[in-house]
């Protein structure tokens, strides 16, 4: 069958890299793509939110099913669009997608449903917020209500860290606010956990865990992820059963109280206290570079469980993975997450020579004439899957070496909490 993926980044090259592989799989369109999937795939120049162009496209290139790497098209109901068509999506409706579209919806299906999270308070103006504020314990979260590309998360430690968040958010930073929450600051250690569903049946889609902080040691400002590795070091059979138990169920039974039945992918992010797990948020797609890492180390057939997932026959399908290890760094442009330079060349990236463990990712490229160059400000992922995280960032951190990309940067201490 022919296959289209929508999105630009990361992740979408390793859907691509993937579902090259498998045998149900003929030709895949990538809407838009970069400069990676641009040599595996055929890119289409269509932006993700142009709806009726992807429907268009779609029924020209007889696209039998749609992968949708992104969030956005997710949360706008690009599913719903291809409801009148013969046209499989791999991606939650509308009313699923509130799962990350709208934090507050997340907070209140957790209460309803007793899934374990963190105590929250919502608020609908920059007053309340801040009257509520005053006597706050601290270090308090405070988060914007819809999307904000992964970084609308503040982590305040006093009251003008918190007040100066209020505004920014009232303010429009991430978009029109109609309320912000703010919720406890849990101390435990993060764990990224997947599962994949048709709307019936789920299973895991394993583990990992990214490096969000844009400096080493994880300080700095929050970005869309500065690296991975997979599987997390957390998980255990008995965590494993907890998380399926006490958040998986619940919210999946919550979307089915809603007349909703997910499909796609699910990340679920938790904070692991004492191997007890908490919901700190959910993601209706893929993680990215979560993806980049785990994808690498899947030994089934990825396009015949994502058709499994649309046609509701998932519970049929074994999947099985690769017990090595993977780590990913990602390959930035100097400046991010703040102002960085476009359109700029990345010179050596041709002559690397890559083994069969190892695989470079493209995110922020495009390819002009045979030359690539860096649109975006993370631009390569660089994986490698070896037997251990150690020989896995050594390899890593020599491909980079290799690029020698003078107008980028990257983190050297990704995967240090596995790596001593």
């Amino acid at each position: 069958m022919n296959i289209g993926i929508i999105g630009s980044g990361g992740r979408e090259h390793a859907l691509c890299f993937k579902l090259k592989q498998s045998k149900i799989v003929d030709k895949i369109y990538c809407i838009p793509g970069n400069a990676g999937t641009n040599l595996i795939a055929e890119n289409l120049d269509i932006k993700t939110n142009d709806f009726e162009k992807i429907k268009k496209i779609s029924i020209e290139k007889k696209i039998e099913l749609l992968v949708v790497g992104p969030e956005k098209p997710l949360v706008d109901g690009i599913s719903d669009y291809f409801k009148d068509t013969n046209i499989k999506i791999f991606g939650p409706n509308k009313i699923a997608s509130q799962l990350e579209g709208s934090k507050t919806f997340t907070k209140k299906l957790c209460k309803k449903y007793n899934i374990p999270t963190s105590k929250f308070d919502i608020f609908e103006n920059k007053e309340s917020a801040k009257k509520f504020l005053i006597n706050s314990v601290f270090p308090i979260v405070i988060k914007a209500d819809g999307l904000a590309a992964g970084k609308g998360v503040y982590i305040c430690n006093n009251n003008s860290e918190a007040s100066i968040a209020v505004d920014e958010i009232f303010d429009g930073r991430f978009g029109k606010a109609d309320c912000v929450l703010i919720e406890e600051f849990l101390k435990g250690e993060e764990m990224s956990y997947f599962i994949i569903t048709d709307g019936k049946t789920f299973k895991t889609f394993q583990t990992a865990q990214d490096h969000k902080r844009v400096g080493e040691g994880d300080v700095g400002k929050n970005t869309g992820g500065m690296g991975a590795y997979s599987p997390s070091r957390l998980i255990n059979n008995e965590l494993q059963n907890k998380i399926n138990e006490k958040i998986i169920k619940p919210t999946l039974k919550g979307l089915d109280d809603l007349n909703c039945k997910y499909v796609g992918f699910l990340y679920v992010g938790l904070m692991i206290i004492e191997n007890e797990p908490f919901l700190i948020e959910f993601n209706v797609r893929m993680g990215d570079p979560e993806c980049q890492t785990i994808l690498p180390l899947l030994n089934s057939d990825l396009g015949k469980i994502i058709n499994g997932c649309c046609i509701k026959k998932l519970s049929s399908i074994e999947i099985s993975w690769s017990d090595k290890k993977s780590l990913c760094i990602v390959l930035c442009s100097n400046g991010y997450p703040d102002k960085y330079d476009k359109n700029i060349k990345i010179e050596n990236l041709k002559k690397i020579k890559l083994n069969e463990n190892s695989v470079i990712f493209h995110a922020g490229t495009k390819l002009v004439s045979e030359d690539i160059f860096a649109t975006g400000g993370r631009v390569l992922n660089v994986v490698v899957v070896s037997n251990n995280f150690t020989e896995s960032k050594k390899q890593a951190i020599n491909i980079l070496k290799d690029i020698n990309w003078t107008r980028g940067f990257y983190r050297k201490d990704i995967g240090y909490k596995v790596i001593f």
